[in-house]
């Protein structure tokens, strides 16, 4: 046996597996298509500065980075969103707005590998440039919904975490940390996960004695659920700020995307969760989440607006919002709930030949055959007839074509149905239709 593996979180996939992922990537195919979204992809390697350039220095760490043969520094692509960005600030006035585009493709990040996290996974992307209101938004995440849908998921097995980055934005600065709220909310985008000593200490390397001030206002912040609940939190800092108009624009922007929600049936899968921020620095309003509701698994998707991302890819000034799927997660639960089917590679006919005589017209037919579009398999060499049959069936052929010297002297081919074993004897210049007739 070979002592060669693969690399630790790279998969195989065994045509079984392979499958399985074919299916995946049918369903998300098929969704973004009824909305509407143009099928795109880029380089799966780039410039090490592509990545940079939206994440910082830092996210080095995590990429499969090196120098290549001409001295350049380059990536895998960790995520696809740069190298949209680029592509779209490239063509930006010749492509008509809105623009929506998708994309399935592999992305490799270097991270330590658990559940629900590989060094290379597939990813669905989905974007929407161009658009700066929340009628993006909405687009976005009834396409999420739906797809999650497609695959035969509920409003019992997911949900939608729903959160605003402007409102943190405006709630911190009305307290008076403008300055400082982009490291507050690194410390909110983990609160779920971090011991209350360890952010209170964190927050008070920030606001200094004013860290439990800072504390109960942040949580208080984190169990609002609901627009009016919004209002009230806003209140107690009413004399404290004068972004009233930005707040009311902002629950303006809430009331169209949960009314939108509302008018399609869907806001029974949405729940406002400030909690999700998004690490990420460069969300700059919406931002939202997919979870498993049993809370077994990681996020299934997640996304949101970064509408200055273009533009720092030396493109105009163009909102965009989008959101990724990874299949990685999305295959786990499918298969927790027992609805990831079951694949069997089948073919249309296999030809039962009698020997070396028979062959030549058997070759013909198989040619002729899959020309016309049938899958169709044959034995290689020459075998029993008991033989070929159990091939037939191990192939999951729906009908056998047999050719022996009796069925070619008579000018037709043995047809036999594999389900219920009926046979009829069928002229071979009328083979193709017949097969087109009984397979629909």
């Amino acid at each position: 046996m070979s002592n060669f593996k693969s690399l630790p979180g790279f998969r195989e996939f065994y045509p079984e597996a392979f499958a399985e992922r074919r299916f995946i990537f049918q369903i998300w195919r098929q969704v973004a298509r009824r909305f509407g979204f143009q099928e795109f992809d880029g380089p799966v390697l780039e410039s090490l500065d592509l990545f940079k350039a939206k994440s910082g220095d830092e996210i080095e760490s995590q990429l499969f980075c090196f120098e290549d043969k001409g001295g350049r520094e380059v990536s895998l692509r960790p995520e696809l969103t740069p190298t949209l960005a680029r592509m779209v600030a490239a063509r930006a006035n010749a492509l008509k707005r809105p623009i929506k585009w998708f994309s399935i493709g592999d992305n490799f990040r270097y991270e330590r590998t658990q559940k629900g996290r590989l060094r290379c996974f597939t990813q669905l992307n989905a974007d929407i440039l161009g658009e700066a209101g929340p009628a993006a938004e909405l687009e976005l995440i009834s396409l999420l919904i739906q797809t999650l849908q497609g695959f035969g998921l509920g409003q019992d097995d997911f949900f939608i975490r729903l959160s605003d980055r402007n409102l943190w934005m405006l709630y911190l600065a009305a307290q008076g940390y403008e300055a400082d709220s982009p490291k507050i909310l690194e410390i909110v985008d983990k609160w779920e996960r971090m011991p209350e000593e360890a952010a209170r200490e964190k927050l008070g390397g920030i606001a200094g004695e004013r860290d439990s001030a800072l504390w109960e206002s942040i949580d208080a912040f984190l169990k609002v659920r609901d627009l009016a609940e919004l209002s009230k939190a806003f209140a107690s800092f009413a004399g404290e700020t004068d972004a009233s108009e930005s707040l009311q624009a902002r629950l303006d922007d809430w009331n169209v995307l949960l009314d939108g929600l509302e008018a399609m049936g869907l806001a029974g899968f949405v729940e406002m969760d400030l909690s999700i921020v998004r690490g990420l620095a460069y969300y700059t309003g919406f931002v939202f989440e997919a979870f498993d509701r049993a809370k077994e698994n990681r996020a299934l998707a997640g996304g949101g607006r970064y509408n200055d991302l273009i533009k720092k890819m030396g493109g105009p000034d163009m909102p965009a919002v989008g959101f990724g799927m990874g299949d990685v997660v999305l295959a786990d639960i499918l298969k927790e709930r027992g609805i990831m089917p079951k694949f069997v590679d089948t073919v249309d006919a296999y030809l039962v030949i009698g020997g070396d005589a028979e062959r030549a017209a058997a070759l013909a037919d198989a040619n002729a055959l899959r020309q016309s579009g049938f899958s169709v398999d044959y034995p290689f060499k020459d075998q029993g007839f008991g033989k070929q049959f159990k091939a037939a069936s191990a192939a999951g052929a729906r009908f056998a074509l047999i050719y022996g010297s009796e069925e070619l002297e008579k000018g037709v081919v043995k047809l036999r149905d594999l389900n219920d074993r009926s046979e009829e004897d069928i002229p071979r210049e009328r083979l193709l239709l017949e097969l087109r007739e009984r397979l629909g």
